[in-house]
Parts: structure tokens; C-alpha cells; sequence
């Protein structure tokens, strides 16, 4: 989740060479748990749209047991006996241009806030919380292009026509609705942080969210989460889907490995080969502090296309008799992203099938590190079989310097017209969007090779310090039974005066990569872009420009507390390529613009914005290269 989720009344309206510097190959304790089916599900054709009337109780909805703003455990004593050398400053970089798109490019807008909040029809009608960022999901296949955010998701073609929603992800999933705004409400179970993704070996679709159990009553969470699949029964998104999930509460404290529980699984983050579906999170209390570190669930593949009940491999990640370097000083490892490839057979003939992943080490007090972590779970053919015995092996690398210094965890953007702020009589100056931190976001396997990015400070020619990414492409290598890794190429995104943040990198078949990402500065409304990487990251390219700053309330301190000014955004992007090679992207964006006389008359701007949000998302087609 990652972010302040609440609604509320409103009073009116570094290139360098790589050194290997550790190597470990571990069989991890393996728990077997159960799936359960939880029937089957459809997508309707046509739009949903609603008319908007009735906007956000006074209801309110954070976040369980841990900051907004960073999953990892807070570490206080000094780094011992680090095994390389971490960069002392912010890594200096050359910038890159903003330019126009590629000729060929296309792009459409895709769901907003109004969608989110308004989604659902019938008993479903009015039923969704206000949410901000949108956790941005985007997978495409046989000409069907499908965006998943938060709570709600839709169907385009190929040319941006949505053909079906925006859909309510609770009505999807066969739950009860999110809030039945009755007097008094009634709560049903709070989801979040989806993933999609088209599997070119089943062309199959596959879609998983997070879920917590509530107090129908209160609308408190309960002592109970759980992971939800839906797998599509014909090679369209539209139609029949099974439904499935796995019990994430880890039991009531005394498990060993997982203090605090009941739990549950922050960000289930989605990736795949031939032989399986990999899902991980981060584990955190549903009550209370704390942070169990990143754990790793497998399922077989072809068990679940088919609408069987395969067993879910569980392995708590941060339990490896092998600790990450920075144990002493109290870090675990946290969001270990598993690849997903435009072919969809990451690794299949290696070690009896493998699959890769790739995290970040940065775990303070230091502010920047130069390593990561590559991944490998092998015998994945094991999770056809009824005992599945897959080993998880992990190398860590030297890599480009990043991290977040103080001070720039936040972008400024350009200043214009903010009903929200102006209706709650906020006096804050206006809202910058949160850069969250560097943990290791989507990965892909493609030609050999892992792409991914993270948000990182950067310091330009002229010295200036701004938000950036640093990108690394690796290549992996599985040798009886040991895994290696190299960096084979690595750079940074930085653009003069300007902030790029939440990358995600779309890679084809051939190698051919684009990254997407924000763009935003104090002279530009919050924009798509995205940078085609050859040799090293291009220019930036303008994809869907903002024409309006962020409007939203986890930015004011009158709606989320002092000292506010920091609002929610992006989480994450998505980017993946298509059979024909071109790379899909979707950013979060501001999209609108209403003066407050405007908003005062309708607080959707026309079923542009809702009461308590503004942001827009922006769905792009880059060319194959």
C-alpha cells in the first residue's frame, strides 16, 4: 500500500566495474499452503460511467502498522563491516534533454480518480474509497491493452477505445463493496496495490491485489489478509476469470520468523516463467509496529489456467540462513521483485526452470549504497508436482551509486489553480509530490538480461541536486547450481532543473528498452515521459504533458496532518512490449484543470477530478527499436 489512504468531509465544497563481492546458495525453509478457489468472476463489455453525484463520508481509512512513506525497518546504529565502498556524496550525472515524442508514438489518456472513486455499478454504485496514488498495473496482449489501478481497472484496444469499465475491483473479486455509504456505512473488505500481466505462453491473463479483513461496523481491520488471483479462461480480458486466494496473516506472533502477526503482505508484487507465477511482499503487522522483511510465494502456472488448486511454495525471504550485509545494523531484505519477460519463459531451461529477481540494498543509516541483489529460484518444474522443491539462491553485485538524500525526497510543480486547497482554507504552500525512496521497482528478464530502475538524488553539471533514476540492465548466469551475476550496462536519468521519478522499464524480446516514468519541476505540471534506452538513456520524451498541478488531499495538513505539503505519487509505474516488440507504458499525471469556481458549482470538474484528488494516469505506445 505505501500510502495514505483516507476520505474525508470537506467544509464546501554509477558505471563502474562490477565486483562480486558475495556469493550464497541456499536451500530456504519452504512452508506448503494452501489455495483456496474462490469461484469465477467476469469482465462485462462496455463502459461503466457514473455520473459522479455523491461524493466522500466523513469515513476514514489509513493505513495499518506502518509509515506511509517506507516499508524498510528504521535503523539507527552505524553500518559495520560493510564489504564495499558506498558513495560519500549524491552521484553526479550529465542530464538529458526534454524533447518531443518519437515519431510513431501514441498514447491516450487512461483511468483518473473519477474513474477509481466512481467505479462499480448496481449494488456497486457509489461504493469506492477515495485513494491516492494510483498503484499502476498495465499488461497487453492480442490487441487488448488493460490498466488496473487501486481499486478499479478497465479494458482498452489497441487504438485506446475502452471497451470494458472502469470496473470495481471488490465487484470483480466477488467481495462485498468497499463502503455502503448508508447511515450508519457499512464496511467491506479493504483491497489494494493490484498487479496484471498477459502470459504469452497460456495467453492467459493473470491480475492479483491485496486484501485485509475488516469490521463491517467500523471499518477497522481485522486479524486476517490475504493475496487474490483471478486467471482468465480465454485469451481475451474480457470474459470468464477463476478466482483464488492465499492466507497472508502468518499466524498470531508465536510463528517463528514472523513477530507481530497477524499480518499482511504489503505491495504483492507479480512476475512469471514457464513454469509458475512468483509472488512477493513485504510483511508487516496488522496492528502495532514492525517489519518481517520480503517473503516469496510460487504457484504453478498451468495448475491455475487450468482452474486447479496447485500448492503455494511459501519461503520467508528474510529468514535466509544468508542475511543481508547490513544484518548487524538490523536490515532485512525487502521488495524482491520477480521478472516477468516478453516471452513469457523466464529462464525455462535452466537449473529445471528459473526464476530471477532483482532488490535493492540501500538500508541506511547511509543514504547511498552501490550494490544489489540478483535472485534465482530454481526447479520451478517442481510446482506441476504435489511436493514442489524449488532452491532459492542470491549474489549480491557492485553496481552505480543511489539512494535519497536528505532533503530531496519531494519534487516541486508548477503552480496553478488548486480548488481542493482554496475549499479547505488550506495556508500550506502548494503541495510537492513524494519521491518515496529507492527500493528496486519492475523487473524483466529479455535477451539474457534483468532491466530494472530505482528513484535515486542526482546532482547535475551545474550542481543542483534533484530526484533521478538509476537503471541497471544485468546479466545473470546459473552454472551447476550456482548463480552469478554481472552488470552489463547501468546509467542514470537526470534532466536539468527538473525532477523524473517511479520508473519502470519495458523491455522487448530483442533487448529493446524504454523507460517511463514523471516528469515535473517548478515550471511544469506533473507529465508522462519516457526515455528509449540504447547503449545509454536518451533524451526525454514528453508523452502525455500535464496541464494542471496535483489537487490532492494527502498533500494539505488539514486532511492528513502536519506538517503535510508532501503528497502521495506514482508508487510505481508499469511498462511491458507487445508481440509486434512495441513497449507500453502507463504514468500517473495530471490531466485537468478547474478553477475553484468551477469546482464549487461540481466538484467532479465535469467527471474530471474528484472531490478529494485530481490525478489522471497516461497509457503510451512507444515503436519497437
Amino acid at each position: 500500500m505505501r500510502k495514505v489512504r483516507r476520505t474525508v468531509i470537506m467544509a464546501a465544497v554509477f558505471v563502474a566495474a562490477v565486483v562480486l563481492f558475495a556469493f550464497t546458495s541456499s536451500s530456504f525453509a519452504q512452508n506448503q499452503l494452501p489455495l483456496d478457489f474462490r469461484g469465477v468472476t467476469s469482465l462485462e463489455t462496455g463502459p461503466n460511467w457514473l455520473s459522479g453525484a455523491g461524493d466522500d463520508l466523513a469515513t476514514q481509512r489509513s493505513h495499518p502498522g506502518h509509515a506511509a512513506t517506507d516499508v524498510r525497518p528504521a535503523i539507527s546504529s552505524s553500518r559495520a563491516g560493510a564489504a564495499t565502498v558506498l558513495a560519500a556524496s549524491i552521484p553526479r550525472t550529465r542530464s538529458q534533454r526534454v524533447v518531443a515524442a518519437d515519431h510513431g508514438f501514441f498514447g491516450f489518456s487512461g483511468l483518473t480518480h473519477f474513474d477509481q472513486r466512481f467505479a462499480g455499478t448496481g449494488a456497486f454504485t457509489n461504493t469506492q474509497f477515495s485513494l491516492e496514488p494510483p498503484d499502476q498495473g498495465l499488461c497487453v496482449g492480442r490487441g487488448f491493452v488493460m490498466e488496473i489501478i487501486n481499486n478499479a481497472l478497465a479494458v482498452y484496444d489497441s487504438s485506446g477505445n475502452l471497451l470494458s469499465g472502469p470496473t470495481a475491483n471488490s465487484q470483480f473479486f466477488n467481495m462485498q463493496p468497499e463502503i455502503i455509504r448508508s447511515t450508519p456505512p457499512v464496511f467491506g473488505q479493504f483491497i489494494s496495490d493490484p498487479r496484471c500481466y498477459f502470459d504469452p505462453d497460456t495467453r492467459r491473463w493473470f491480475i492479483t491485489e491485496l486484501e485485509l479483513d475488516t469490521d463491517p461496523v467500523t471499518g477497522a481491520f481485522t486479524n486476517h489478509s490475504s493475496v487474490l488471483i483471478a486467471v482468465s479462461k480465454t485469451s481475451s480480458p474480457v470474459g470468464a476469470y477463476y478466482l483464488y486466494s492465499f492466507d497472508v496473516t502468518d499466524g498470531d506472533g508465536t510463528q517463528p520468523g514472523h513477530p507481530g502477526c497477524p499480518c499482511f503482505g504489503d505491495q504483492p508484487l507479480l512476475g512469471a516463467n514457464s513454469n509458475g507465477i512468483y509472488i512477493t511482499t513485504n510483511e508487516f503487522p496488522l496492528s502495532g509496529p514492525g517489519f518481517n522483511g520480503a517473503q516469496l510465494y510460487a504457484l504453478s502456472k498451468g495448475a491455475l489456467v487450468a482452474g486447479a488448486l496447485p500448492t503455494v511454495v511459501h519461503i520467508n525471504v528474510a529468514a535466509t540462513p544468508t542475511p543481508p550485509p547490513d544484518q548487524a545494523n538490523g536490515a532485512l531484505w525487502y521488495s524482491v521483485q520477480p521478472a516477468t519477460s516478453p516471452r513469457g519463459a523466464n529462464g525455462e531451461d535452466e537449473s529445471s526452470g528459473t526464476e530471477y529477481f532483482l532488490s535493492a540494498l540501500q538500508f541506511g543509516p547511509a543514504p547511498f549504497d552501490n550494490r544489489v541483489a540478483v535472485w534465482a529460484l530454481t526447479n520451478t518444474r517442481s510446482l506441476s508436482q504435489s511436493s514442489p522443491s524449488v532452491q532459492l539462491l542470491h549474489t549480491v553485485i557492485s553496481t552505480e551509486s543511489y539512494g535519497m538524500a536528505p532533503g530531496t525526497f519531494s519534487a516541486p510543480q508548477k503552480s496553478g489553480p488548486t480548488p481542493l486547497r482554496d475549499a479547505l482554507g488550506d495556508v500550506d504552500p502548494l503541495e510537492q509530490l513524494a519521491g518515496n525512496d529507492d527500493r528496486m521497482n519492475q523487473v524483466v528478464f529479455a535477451a539474457g538480461d534483468l532491466w530494472a530502475g530505482v528513484n535515486t538524488s542526482l546532482a547535475g553539471e551545474e550542481g543542483s541536486t534533484r530526484l533521478g533514476i538509476a537503471w541497471f540492465d544485468v546479466t545473470p548466469s546459473l552454472h551447476e547450481g550456482n548463480l552469478s551475476a554481472r552488470i552489463h550496462n547501468q546509467g542514470y536519468v537526470s534532466v536539468s532543473g527538473e525532477n523524473v521519478i517511479f520508473p519502470s522499464i519495458g523491455v522487448n524480446q530483442n533487448g529493446g528498452a524504454t523507460m517511463a516514468f514523471t516528469l515535473v519541476s517548478p515550471h511544469r505540471y506533473p507529465t508522462a515521459a519516457y526515455s528509449p534506452i540504447q547503449g545509454s538513456a536518451g533524451n526525454v520524451r514528453v508523452a502525455g504533458a500535464g496541464v494542471g498541478p496535483d489537487d490532492g488531499f494527502t498533500g494539505y495538513a488539514s486532511e492528513v496532518g502536519p506538517p503535510g505539503l508532501v503528497a502521495r505519487w506514482g508508487d510505481y509505474s508499469a511498462a511491458v512490449a507487445d508481440a509486434n516488440g512495441n513497449i507500453w507504458f502507463a504514468a500517473e499525471y495530471i490531466g485537468q484543470s478547474c478553477t475553484f469556481a468551477q469546482f464549487a458549482a461540481d466538484t467532479t470538474c465535469g467527471g474530471t477530478r474528484s472531490l478529494l484528488a485530481n490525478w489522471g494516469t497516461f497509457i503510451g505506445r512507444v515503436p519497437s527499436h
